[in-house]
């Protein structure tokens, strides 16, 4: 494990969708501020600040997370993926994406980018849920302007369940 003193800066050197990027952070800063702030990439999105609302979840390694509950230095040399990698170069919407245009999945947005990050973890590992399945993950997440059926309705149709 690294060790650094709590008032050292300190390089951090990651994989961010497909790009190696690095810059000097503090120790305790979080991964979602080190994406933001030091990295630009603000697709990633701060609610709750405590885990819960599930705007700021981002893949390490394949892996969905919390992003505000990781420190910047446990994503030292490892691949992060955040919503602006779903999209083609071409900018051509993945399957999930575009589910979500179709049924007019958001309302303001803001919870979109981690929805999106957490269900292309989940349909990886999970390619044929049960709606119930679906349900399930969703409620990890919040949606300000209660836009579930919508959500839900893309989720089936990425799904192939609905």
């Amino acid at each position: 494990m690294r060790r650094v003193n709590k008032d050292q800066k300190v390089r951090v050197s990651l994989t961010l969708n497909g790009r190696k990027l690095s810059a000097e952070t503090e120790p305790r800063t979080l991964l979602s501020d080190f994406l933001r702030h030091a990295l630009g990439a603000t697709g990633t999105h701060v609610g709750c600040e405590h885990g819960v609302c599930g705007c700021c979840t981002v893949q390490i390694d394949g892996a969905a997370v919390r992003s505000c509950l990781t420190l910047a230095l446990q994503a030292e040399g490892r691949e992060v993926r955040t919503v602006e990698s779903l999209a083609d170069p071409d900018g051509r919407l993945n399957k999930l994406q575009q589910a979500f245009q179709n049924h007019h999945a958001l309302q303001c947005g803001f919870c979109t980018p981690g929805i999106l990050m957490s269900f292309t973890d989940y349909l990886s590992r999970n390619p044929k849920p049960t709606e119930d399945e679906l349900r399930e993950v969703l409620s990890g997440h919040i949606c300000r302007c209660t836009g579930y059926a919508g959500i839900m309705a893309a989720l089936k149709e990425a799904a192939g369940i609905g």
